[in-house]
């Protein structure tokens, strides 16, 4: 065989004579990308991917189709290569109209593959969709009840109906796990690598699993008596049981973390001990100091902080509250400590906002359900002034509002009303407001102008090398769990790298995202949401048992079941997305009117979606070329172009044999197996292998049917491939038997 010698990228190689630059780049390791390529169908050249540069020629060539000369020179990744790579794949991108991901996926602050569990959960596979949960969240128990859950926020669902309850669904696969043998992740060989982490709320100890998990040795040090930050200190026994806690809390500690309570940073441990001993630190100490409101009379006996309140309910030493308790503030802080205070046994709770109802940033059902245990609001209404008698609390004069302009979050700005105040008579007054750290024990690192450790926001890193630092007490200040989990999970990646002497990149991937405006779900039969049931207003308001039962079996695989499966299935294999995330492109400058639209159900095993199409003929040329059939082709001239079956049939209603070639080499999820939140249908299972015989040999067929009717018979044995028949003639037999 004559071989050819010539240089790509610098690197001499030898292909042989006849081969493409496609085929000599690939036989020799070099990557050229292309999406409308497979050597099972003749050259097409249709997106224009595959162009290199080849010393002397003006123009770039086509490598799929341009055959190597002797002592050619190609550039497979020069300026002029990606640029025009760039190009094409904004001009594919554009009119590529799918999600990567799914809404809800990203709008989890720690990207949960909330569409993956909620699949599994639909499908019985519970301990599969743990397992998953637990890839970025290793307390989904507890998050599971406490999560504000900004995924539902996201969900496309609601544009149906109602959003799914995704939340529950979580703590629903956890509590099963937590009754069973309990999942634990295998770990990596030990690294000899040790982590000290200050804090064990969330934040460290999601660190701490992970870190373990990759081999290294953590030791969490935390101040208070028992793990769990603010999950423990800051959460009510009735929204987040303790011991459910203390379940999740063991398991870390069974992967192999050390954990150590009663441990003062700055006192009883300082930086430069943990340094000393550890090849990094990480500081997650949380936000314990609650934010003052500023109003005259706030440091009088009988006025408490949120979270000052909350924790003294917890470790059983309640404050005083007496039997009328105004709450000011809007979000979830306030609603625990509010219905908390109804449990305690306070006869008035009132909840002191300047807003209106529909501007609080607390979840609806924390509203809904402290109603029902009698908690007041006082909306549109602001503290002037607390007031005092004999040394402590008597009353509070409140400023009435009106909604003026929107402030700089969107939300309406509260403007007083002069001369228009009232006043409450109180035994004692809450400020539920917010918490921030407290910076004492802490100015060993660099700290920003509000008092919060100065992190980096990609790797987490402090002013000082090998500490990092996350959660409620870096940068912003404090925020939800969940926020707290995803940054741990992403910090521990970058603890790792910083172990192992290697750079991260933070460069964002591209990933694809429809338009919420454009997508169409009228055709999309309502159902109602499911949700848990709870305990009695009656019954709840007087003990701290959890309020949720949570979702049964029956209930959680019948709320799974409405995901509309928003995400792409083949996100992972995906050749458009790989090639896509190759290069800094910008799809938005070539915008326009989509020229595909969404194909609806018409086949029991292959799913078309030609807005996520990009015409690269694979799945036309290989119906054709290779099985012979010709049950799709290009239909329509220029942007308003198709992949369909002639005169638009229902794919059913073709010689389509549902063979599943053409969703093999589909290279965008174009083409995909049918499947129902996640439930593969193998494409095979529609066939139904039949016997012939031909010169007295038993001859096995595969054989399609469509309403009873023959439509392919496809040999399945020796003795079918070499018995001299056509494929006509074989599927002749069949239908005569």
């Amino acid at each position: 065989m004559e071989m050819i010698n010539l240089t790509i990228n610098g690197q001499n190689v030898t292909a042989p004579a006849g081969s493409t630059i496609l085929e000599a780049a690939r036989k020799n390791g070099i990557y050229i990308p292309t999406l409308c390529y497979d050597e099972a169908v003749e050259v097409y050249g249709a997106c224009g991917l595959c162009v290199v540069e080849a010393e002397g020629v003006p123009k770039l060539l086509r490598s799929c189709s341009a055959k190597i000369s002797e002592g050619m020179v190609i550039n497979t990744e020069s300026e002029r290569v990606v640029k025009s790579r760039k190009i094409a794949m904004e001009l594919l991108m554009s009119a590529h109209d799918g999600d990567c991901i799914a809404p809800c996926q990203l709008a989890c602050p720690a990207n949960t593959d909330c569409q993956g569990y909620v699949g599994l959960i639909a499908n019985g596979k519970f301990e599969d969709a743990l397992k998953l949960i637990k890839n970025t969240n290793p307390l989904p128990a507890s998050i599971g009840r406490v999560c504000p859950h900004p995924c539902e926020k996201a969900c496309r669902r609601g544009k149906v109906e109602e959003p799914i309850n995704i939340a529950q669904l979580k703590f629903f696969a956890a509590d099963l796990d937590l009754k069973g043998e309990k999942y634990l992740p295998a770990c990596a060989k030990a690294t000899g690598k040790k982590v000290a982490i200050v804090g064990g709320g969330p934040a460290g100890l999601t660190a701490a699993y992970y870190l373990r998990t990759l081999g290294h040795e953590v030791t969490v040090f935390d101040m208070m008596d028992k793990m769990g930050g603010m999950l423990r200190y800051g959460i009510p026994q009735y929204r987040l049981p303790k011991e459910l806690l203390d379940s999740e809390i063991a398991l870390i500690e069974k992967l192999g973390v050390r954990l150590v309570n009663n441990v003062k940073f700055g006192k009883d441990i300082t930086l430069d001990m943990l340094k000393s001993v550890n090849d990094a630190v990480i500081l997650a100490p949380g936000a314990w100091k609650s934010s003052p409101m500023r109003v005259k009379g706030e440091d009088i006996n009988g006025v408490y902080g949120g979270i000052d309140f909350l924790r003294s309910v917890i470790q059983g030493n309640p404050v005083p509250i007496g039997e009328k308790v105004a709450v000011c503030g809007g979000g979830n802080t306030a609603m625990d400590a509010c219905r908390t205070a109804v449990r305690l046994g306070a006869k008035e709770v009132y909840v002191i906002y300047r807003r209106t109802e529909k501007e609080m940033p607390a979840e609806e059902i924390e509203i809904k359900e402290s109603k029902e245990e009698g908690v007041i609001y006082k909306f549109l209404t602001n503290p002037v002034e607390i007031h005092e008698e004999n040394g402590k609390v008597c009353g509070m004069t409140l400023q009435l509002m009106e909604l003026g302009e929107p402030d700089a979050s969107g939300r309406r700005k509260p403007v007083a009303i002069d001369g228009r105040t009232e006043y409450l008579s109180l035994d004692s007054v809450i400020m539920a407001i917010g918490q921030k750290l407290d910076p004492t024990d802490f100015s060993v690192v660099e700290l920003t102008d509000r008092g919060t450790i100065l992190a980096d926001e990609d790797d987490f890193k402090t002013n000082i090398d090998g500490v990092f630092a996350i959660g409620d007490a870096t940068n912003k200040g404090a925020s939800i769990a969940i926020a707290a989990i995803g940054e741990a999970d992403r910090c521990v990646k970058s603890v790792d790298a910083y172990l192992k002497g290697e750079e991260l990149d933070f460069t964002p991937k591209y990933i694809s995202k429809r338009d919420d405006e454009r997508i169409d779900v009228s055709g999309k039969e309502t159902k109602p949401r499911v949700v848990a049931d709870v305990l009695d207003a009656d019954v709840r308001k007087n003990n701290f048992d959890e309020v949720s039962l949570g979702l049964t079996v029956e209930q959680a695989k019948k709320e799974a079941e409405r995901c509309l499966e928003c995400g792409c299935r083949e996100y992972f294999k995906c050749k458009l997305l790989q090639v896509a995330q190759r290069y800094d492109i910008h799809p938005e400058r070539f915008a326009g009117e989509m020229p595909q639209k969404y194909t609806r159900d018409e086949n029991a095993f292959i799913e078309r979606n030609t807005a996520k199409c990009i015409l690269c003929g694979l799945c036309v040329r290989s119906c054709k070329e290779v099985m012979d059939i010709s049950a799709i082709g290009l239909l329509g001239r220029g942007f308003k172009t198709s992949v369909s079956p002639a005169f638009a049939l229902p794919l059913d209603q073709t010689k389509c044999t549902n063979c599943g070639l053409c969703v093999k080499l589909c290279p965008t999820g174009a083409l995909t197996e049918k499947s129902s939140l996640n439930k593969q249908v193998p494409l095979k299972e529609q066939y139904s292998i039949e016997t012939v015989t031909v010169d007295g040999k038993a001859c096995e067929l595969l054989v399609s049917r469509y309403n009873g009717e023959v439509i392919r018979a496809v040999p399945n044995n020796d003795n079918a491939r070499n018995c001299g028949l056509s494929r006509e003639a074989l599927m002749d037999l069949i239908k005569k038997d």
